[in-house]
């Protein structure tokens, strides 16, 4: 029987609208004559989503007694049983109560999609777990409630339902998220702007890289080699000489320029036993390169400008920024430079710019093309 397919519409706060999109879905699957029925979910009293959720077939809930009290469950025998096309199945990262089979309900869904039932789910962006401590330092709170990262980037698809900081507060404001007696502790505490627009930061930045994975795997799985420039990603390549620093804060600002754009810095450590540049120097560049946002990456390998292509391929890299030589006239006579092999490797789809320092030899600077050496230093 083949696996379910999951699909996770995600949110950055509560009240944004993925319960109400799961229910669109839902009926709409049902339109097209699949078998959906609600597996479980939370209206929280909200008008517009029960009306949503009308017409579609609800597997009742199972009661679960805990010290003297009855809570309700999804029924996931029941689910099984019933076995439809499609669960819908809210609050993924829902902690059940003592007693049922499972601890947490995304392992409910995980027994679903193993019987071959498609299910489509809704979370938060602050209960993933790798982000509970960044969303507790933003929020004051603490979320007991998580699901682990992988669940959710193993989703088939993911949704993202995005609102601004102003429409979500306004729609807390009209009684369209909790009961009147909560809105005002709501505004003044975790909906705050600043809040909201940090959590919505947070889920955006995280699924554009659940996007990029996906296209990555694309070009993986279809064999595309050249590099696909959906946004600018800088490669400076460091050699592990005192010019990194000035090349390092060069590919910060070229990846600044446009929206999204990340820089990365490589360098590529010989494996044939020759002595290396200076640790400190090369720990020094490291936290420079982190503090300044980018990712450092060390590779091994004999051929450092066939390194650094390669990863530049593999990263998506539209642009790398490489020193000047600092090698004197008279070796250049004789044999080619890493710089000038990877200029050469790069084809036409990696700009490559060299940037000019004051250790390179005599002020010498190697160009590509005439616009190079222009933007190189702007």
């Amino acid at each position: 029987m083949p696996r379910g397919r999951l699909r996770v519409y995600l949110g950055a706060a509560p009240g944004v609208g993925k319960t109400y999109d799961m229910l669109g879905e839902g009926q709409r699957r049902a339109g097209r004559g699949t078998d959906v029925v609600i597996a479980f979910m939370e209206d929280y009293g909200r008008p517009l989503t029960r009306q949503m959720a009308e017409g579609l077939e609800t597997v009742p809930r199972k009661t679960v007694p805990y010290r003297g009290t009855s809570f309700t469950e999804m029924d996931l025998d029941a689910v099984l049983a019933r076995h439809p096309q499609l669960a819908l199945v809210d609050e993924l990262a829902h902690t059940n109560v003592p007693g049922c089979r499972n601890t947490k309900r995304w392992q409910d869904v995980q027994e679903l999609l193993d019987a071959g039932i498609d299910v489509i789910s809704t979370v938060n962006i602050q209960h993933l777990e790798s982000l509970n401590d960044v969303v507790e330092q933003i929020t004051g709170v603490r979320q007991h409630e998580t699901v682990p990262d992988d669940v959710v980037r193993g989703a088939d698809q993911i949704e993202l339902v995005d609102m601004s900081a102003e429409a979500l507060r306004r729609r807390m404001a009209h009684g369209n998220i909790y009961p009147p007696e909560k809105i005002d502790a709501a505004l003044a505490h975790f909906f705050r702007p600043g809040n909201l627009t940090a959590l919505r930061e947070i889920a955006l930045l995280w699924a554009a890289d659940r996007v990029e994975e996906a296209l990555l795997r694309y070009r993986k799985d279809h064999g595309i080699q050249q590099p696909w420039g959906v946004r600018e990603r800088v490669l400076v390549a460091l050699s592990g000489g005192p010019e990194g620093d000035t090349l390092i804060r060069r590919a910060k600002r070229t990846a600044s320029r446009g929206a999204g754009g990340e820089f990365l810095a490589v360098h590529v450590a010989r494996d044939d036993g020759l002595a290396g540049p200076s640790a400190r120097l090369l720990a020094r560049q490291r936290t420079l390169t982190e503090s300044l946002g980018g990712t450092w990456h060390t590779l091994t390998g004999d051929d450092p400008a066939q390194a650094v292509l390669a990863f530049a391929r593999e990263v998506d890299a539209t642009q790398i920024v490489i020193g000047a030589t600092r090698r004197s006239r008279l070796k250049s006579l004789f044999a080619r430079g890493t710089g000038e092999a990877i200029i050469e490797g790069s084809g036409d789809e990696i700009d490559v710019y060299v940037v000019t320092h004051f250790e390179a030899a005599h002020g010498r600077l190697l160009h590509r093309r005439a616009g190079d050496a222009r933007d190189a230093g702007s």
